[in-house]
């Protein structure tokens, strides 16, 4: 609607309804606590209300702050000058003049995209009232002396999660966008998200399990993870898919992927548009892919020795028998990639030469600079955990999944809260988020000895540190080349710790660094013509990760074809291409199988 000066003007809303939706807004809200109440089992023996630690990680804080009177003077003084100069701006402002903000948000923060933001003038003060806030508590943690290091990554990741949390965008008085559509829908929104939140209560069985996409829309096998295969090979905990060939000629080295548990497989095999199996495949390289279960109670016990013993070890032998090959190339990707470099140390040790070369996607074997993963993982919470886990035999899906949410938790957490819930719409489909939701249980075996044994300990990294199969394993007694893929923005695997885990091996590595984070940078296909990627063939010879980019070449794309070249000078000759179920195995199902297919509750 337009005034006589052609002017927008704000729907005026319909009082009737906008009162019967308020009334629908506190019925539900009513409706909400109860549930949520009646939920919460809050007598539980095992109950800790502070599982991280976190009051004696602020108290030692303030404890430093005290014994430095000057230091919070010092702080306020900085805070009292940001809020004058915003108070400067705003009255010229008034005045009529466009100053220059104090502050503006980070580049790529879509939490102040709506344009009301920059144009209204109270939200642009609101917001950038808030940017000062944030930075100043951030700076201010950041800055303490005399903090234990361990303490201090600590304190600064819970500081951004209470910051990211009290962010304006995330209420409805102070969001203008939601202001707007409360306004044109009479409330509706308002009524719409508290539904959604009653839902995914529900669903999440009194934990608020937030949709990130439309649970309905994908499924899996029929339009993702459909690229035609079969399954040759199962046992207790994983599947082993072989892909049919699209090419007359394959190369004669078969290629054997390790993909993480935390996770299902189906990443690599999303839509056909992005697949790198089937993008492999159609480059001429016989598939495998480990599908790992989705364990219950029963694999309680099961370790990372039984994930070697069982997985990795057992898809050789099945990959003998379907192909005749004896030797095979290797991926291993996150924590798959941890267990793929294990098991060549354990492989190198017993003289065994079945993997020829291997390639890890940001993938961790040396976990001193493990980022901020790590703030979960001390001894206090290691025993939380551990005791929470001994209750069913496993972590539960959902709880792994809130702890990789958290690393960025404005996309992945508050931008489904302003959207579902407060603008009170539907989740866009989208197929990533899908298999992101789509979570895994943790035995607690494996699960505890990953995170002490590489996390806590960083033993991994320790010639003879870690003990498989009764044999102590070193990486840096592997022979075969390695071909390493760092993602820059990477927050669960950070490029500097690949780098650090690279230099372990005294083998010939090609380390190769992709843009963006853990997922698109390694799912980038080179159609996508997204992103880019840098190279440099010193590895040896650099100071350290940033010595090593500043004399890398940057190159346009996906870094797929780069290693396509690396893969296919280790791969031998074309051979004719191989047929599921013509080897020595039988075909047991169609891919992607059943056990990507189990869900967690």
């Amino acid at each position: 609607m337009a005034d006589q000066h052609g002017k927008d003007q704000q729907p005026i809303p319909d009082p009737t309804i906008l009162a019967r939706n308020m009334v629908e807004v506190a019925k539900r809200c009513r409706k909400l606590v109860a549930e949520f109440m009646e939920r919460q089992d809050i007598v539980k023996k095992n109950v800790q209300f502070d599982p991280q630690n976190l009051a004696s990680a602020y108290m030692e804080m303030t404890a430093k702050i005290i014994a430095n009177p000057s230091y919070m003077i010092e702080a306020q003084v900085k805070l009292w000058r940001d809020y004058a100069a915003l108070m400067q701006s705003a009255t010229k402002r008034l005045l009529g003049q466009k100053p220059d903000p104090v502050i503006q948000p980070a580049k790529g923060d879509k939490r102040f995209k709506d344009k009301s933001w920059e144009e209204n003038q109270v939200f642009d003060f609101i917001k950038q009232s808030y940017l000062l806030a944030a930075r100043w508590m951030q700076n201010t943690v950041h800055d303490v002396e005399g903090l234990d290091p361990k303490t201090k990554k600590k304190v600064e990741f819970y500081t951004r999660q209470f910051v990211d949390a009290i962010a304006p965008s995330n209420f409805v008085l102070t969001n203008p966008e939601v202001l707007r559509v409360t306004i044109e829908s009479n409330g509706e929104n308002l009524v719409r998200g508290l539904d959604h939140v009653l839902e995914d209560l529900e669903r999440g069985k009194g934990r608020l399990a937030i949709r990130m996409t439309d649970p309905n829309a994908f499924e899996v096998g029929r339009n993702i993870a459909v690229t035609p295969g079969k399954v040759v090979f199962r046992n207790d905990l994983m599947e082993l898919l072989q892909y049919e060939p699209v090419t007359e000629k394959v190369f004669k080295r078969p290629l054997l992927i390790v993909p993480p548990w935390i996770n299902k497989y189906y990443i690599l095999d999303l839509k056909q548009q992005n697949s790198f199996i089937k993008w492999a495949v159609d480059n001429g390289l016989t598939v495998f892919v480990v599908s790992w279960v989705n364990p219950d109670s029963k694999l309680a016990q099961i370790g990372f020795e039984g994930y070697m013993n069982d997985g990795v070890l057992a898809a050789l032998d099945a990959i003998e028998q379907a192909t005749g090959e004896h030797q095979v190339n290797a991926i291993g990707y996150c924590i798959g990639g941890t267990l793929t470099a294990a098991t060549l140390a354990y492989l190198q040790t017993i003289g065994d030469k079945r993997i020829a070369a291997a390639t890890f996607f940001a993938a961790q074997v040396d976990f001193a600079e493990a980022g901020e993963l790590s703030v979960f993982i001390d001894e206090d919470q290691l025993e939380f955990l551990a005791g929470r886990m001994s209750e069913k035999g496993y972590l539960e899906g959902g709880d792994m999944a809130t702890t990789f949410n958290m690393l960025r938790a404005n996309d992945l957490i508050w931008s489904f809260v302003v959207n579902n819930y407060l603008l009170g719409r539907d989740p866009f489909p989208f197929d990533l988020l899908y298999w992101n939701q789509d979570a895994t249980r943790m035995p607690i075996a494996m699960h505890m000895f990953y995170l002490r044994e590489c996390y806590q300990k960083n033993l991994l990294s320790q010639p003879g540190g870690i003990t498989l199969n009764n044999t102590p394993i070193y990486l840096n007694k592997v022979k075969v080349p390695l071909y390493f893929v760092a993602s820059r923005d990477d927050h669960i695997a950070p490029a500097r710790s690949v780098f650090r885990g690279s230099r372990i091996f005294k083998t010939p590595v090609r380390l190769v660094l992709a843009g963006s984070g853990h997922i698109a940078g390694i799912i980038n296909p080179p159609e996508a013509k997204k992103y880019q990627h840098w190279t440099n063939d010193d590895l040896t010879g650099a100071a350290s990760f940033e010595d090593w980019l500043s004399k890398a070449t940057e190159h346009p794309g996906s870094w797929w074809p780069d290693w396509l070249e690396w893969i296919g000078k280790k791969s031998g000759a074309m051979v004719p291409a191989r047929v599921p179920g013509d080897g020595k195995l039988r075909v047991l199902d169609d891919a992607p199988g059943t056990y990507v297919k189990i869900k967690s509750e």
